[in-house]
């Protein structure tokens, strides 16, 4: 244990002093990139101006999904039945170690289910943990905790909403790279995915507990104080009906009718489409889900309200990612990356580097769709020329995206604006958890690639 306290030691203290805000980070990002492109590309200073302005608007439709899937899966995540489950697990624990496990686990496989069910139950049940802790008198690191919530983040490419598996999915998506269509039974749903997301999921719930810090330098919050922080989210103006209109503001019966339209569309398109998975239809799944277990339609918008508050922040900074991707794009320097790591890949190592491509990638174009757009291509094509299984390369660059996600700020913003706290506290930890899961995700990957 005191081996991962040293390790992770570097690492938190370079974060605490050197990181800066997730909007900081971007403006500085932006003027490192013009930087790399004058270095390594013959592209003036007027053509990186339009090629950065014109990529500002080409995301503004991803926004609109991805806004989307962010307030749906928050809005189902405070409902009553939701918020009950997550408070009697968060009960389980008996130690600092069970703790932190628990935290792991759970939002592991929320981000499975969708990266923003993760990002916000990872969140809650980071809270209500910390919560019981405290009334436990559990010597519980409070930062260490939420990192571990963050933590999971890393396998959400490889599970519902996967955006790289799932675009490879779609027919229209797919004929833009030329490509058939390579079905989620292919990439997401395969055993060896699903292999590759548990032993990395138990790897990271054995390496959290071990990085907590002496007793002296534990940060507890009292359970109080993270109490009336859900007290907010948790109020609900619901008053007794006085008019029509009050009665069918608060009838849940409404409410219910409209998401199991919801739900039957989506029964009907497993129906017709087979299990075949798009961004809409886990979206839909998540909508229809919150309103079936919202307490009306007053009680959704309030939801839904709350949760678009975690937005602003990421609609604000997307765009300029946006413009990295057409800066990146229209330079040639995307390409001059993916390239490069293409041609010293064999048959049995592409998958691999296109891993550590996309994860070089990913610092600056924290978006798993816009980087498949950036590099599909590429890694596509040399994976037709060497032989190699194209589904290996739709995870390998899924794998990169969501692997250094652990030192991108970016993502962090909807978790810490739950549990109240400075990224800064968190993302020395998660440095650590790149290091453990370049093992479990590259190797793996150099496993499938040799026929292993």
């Amino acid at each position: 244990m005191k081996i991962l306290q040293r390790l992770s030691r570097p690492f938190v203290v370079f974060v605490e002093r050197f990181y800066p805000d997730p909007f900081v980070f971007v403006i500085i990002l932006t003027f490192l990139s013009f930087g790399l492109v004058f270095a390594f590309t013959d592209t003036s200073a007027l053509e990186a101006v339009e090629f950065w302005g014109n990529g500002l608007g080409d995301l503004l439709g991803f926004m609109g999904a991805l806004s989307i899937t962010l307030i749906t899966a928050h809005a189902l995540a405070h409902t009553d039945a939701v918020g009950k489950m997550l408070k009697a697990l968060a009960r389980i624990p008996k130690t600092e170690v069970q703790a932190y496990v628990m935290v792991v686990l759970i939002s592991g496989v929320s981000n499975l289910l969708a990266w923003s069910l993760g990002l916000v139950v990872g969140a809650i049940i980071a809270r209500e943990v910390a919560i019981q802790g405290d009334k436990k008198n559990l010597n519980i690191h409070y930062p260490l905790l939420v990192a571990s919530a963050y933590a999971g983040f890393v396998i959400w490419h490889m599970g519902y909403s996967g955006s790289s598996a799932l675009f490879m999915a779609t027919e229209s998506e797919a004929a833009k790279f030329g490509e058939a269509v390579i079905p989620v039974t292919e990439t997401i749903f395969t055993s060896w995915n699903m292999i590759l997301a548990g032993i990395t999921l138990l790897a990271i719930a054995v390496v959290c507990p071990l990085l907590r810090p002496s007793k002296e330098e534990t940060i507890r919050i009292k359970a109080d104080t993270l109490e009336r922080a859900r007290f907010s989210e948790e109020t609900f103006s619901e008053n007794h009906p006085k008019t029509l209109g009050d009665y069918l503001d608060n009838n849940r019966w409404l409410i219910i009718a409209l998401g199991a339209l919801v739900a039957g569309y989506v029964a009907i398109w497993f129906w017709e489409e087979g299990f075949k998975l798009s961004l809409n239809i886990v979206n839909w799944t998540f909508l229809a889900a919150g309103m079936l277990l919202a307490r009306s339609p007053k009680h959704y918008l309030e939801l839904v309200g709350n949760a678009s508050k975690l937005v602003g922040p990421i609609l604000l900074q997307f765009p300029f990612y946006a413009g990295l991707m057409g800066l990146f794009k229209g330079s040639g320097l995307a390409a001059m990356v993916s390239g490069g790591f293409a041609q010293v890949a064999t048959a049995n190592t592409l998958s691999f580097w296109a891993f550590l491509s996309a994860g070089i990638v990913n610092m600056f174009v924290p978006s798993g769709g816009g980087q498949w757009a950036v590099q599909g291509p590429i890694f596509l094509d040399a994976a037709e020329k060497l032989g190699t299984d194209k589904s290996l390369i739709v995870m390998g660059i899924s794998y990169g995206d969501q692997w250094t996600n652990m030192i991108q700020p970016f993502w962090t913003i909807p978790l810490l604006a739950i549990a109240g706290l400075d990224m800064r506290k968190i993302m020395g930890y998660t440095f650590v958890v790149l290091v453990i899961t370049f093992f479990t995700l590259g190797g793996g990957l150099l496993v499938l690639g040799s026929g292993g």
